[in-house]
């Protein structure tokens, strides 16, 4: 794999909901996201061109704008290194996250990549209708802290989520251990390359190889729609050692911080 390749796809690799208050200039994006996610302040990336602490105070202010509260502040790959020694002793920021960020082939030789069976007594299944999509939605939120979608925007997101299913552009999975839903996870296209994410498993179902049968479900999935690169972001403590034996390279951490930014 090309590094810089990797690099641009990770860098290009944007996702915020369509309900999104925005705040985008050409070095930083900011949002208010809808109510249902536990923290809805993000500032997604920071490429300042000015000197860095005037591009972090604009955003600051801009995030003030917006309501303040708590700022869900993603340092990626891409941001100056200092800003992260401010956020801890300026701004007493609290670290909230870190990721590993991985990246993986699809070029395999020979056949294309082929999903194997999943454990005995689990059974996967694309999200294809608003139920499956509701058994999805719980199971993630149950294990990120997010509130269920309210059941309006549920339908209009299934809807989204059908469509992107059947040409190719998207698709999320659910676990099923013994009828009940206990995973899920999710790919999206973005041109060449694959983005997995939003890969969860309840805490009890653990251990039984539930996340892996995931992975290797959209990871066929994704090659199967002719992407040549996969990309995933995995929790240090959780999907990280597991990815690394499924024969993705790490490339780097980022660190998600929680900033307590005042209201106006």
């Amino acid at each position: 794999m090309d590094r810089d390749e990797v690099l641009a796809a990770v860098a290009a690799w944007i996702w915020t909901p369509d309900e999104a208050e925005r705040v985008e200039t050409e070095e930083y994006l900011l949002t208010r996201n809808p109510g249902w996610f536990q923290h809805p302040l993000t500032l997604h990336w920071l490429r300042p061109r000015r000197p860095w602490r005037e591009v972090l105070e604009e955003v600051l202010e801009q995030a003030t704008l917006l309501g303040g509260g708590t700022l869900d502040w993603h340092h990626r790959l891409d941001a100056p290194p200092e800003v992260e020694q401010h956020l801890r002793a300026v701004l007493s920021a609290r670290l909230h996250e870190t990721l590993d960020v991985f990246a993986r082939s699809l070029e395999a030789p020979g056949d294309q990549l082929s999903s194997p069976a999943p454990p005995e007594g689990v059974e996967l299944r694309w999200v294809d209708d608003v139920e499956r999509l509701r058994e999805a939605d719980a199971v993630g939120a149950a294990v990120f802290g997010d509130d269920p979608l309210p059941s309006e925007t549920l339908e209009r997101h299934a809807a989204v989520a059908v469509r992107d299913l059947r040409v190719g552009r998207a698709a999320r999975v659910v676990a099923y251990a013994d009828g009940e839903p206990v995973g899920t996870s999710g790919v999206t296209s973005r041109g060449s390359a694959a983005g997995l994410w939003g890969g969860s498993v309840v805490e009890h179902a653990r251990g039984r190889g539930i996340y892996r049968a995931m992975l290797e479900a959209r990871l066929a999935w994704a090659a199967g729609h002719g992407m040549r690169l996969a990309l995933v972001k995995g929790r240090v403590e959780t999907s990280g050692p597991i990815l690394r034996r499924s024969g993705f390279a790490e490339f780097g951490q980022e660190r998600a911080w929680l900033v307590a930014v005042d209201g106006s």
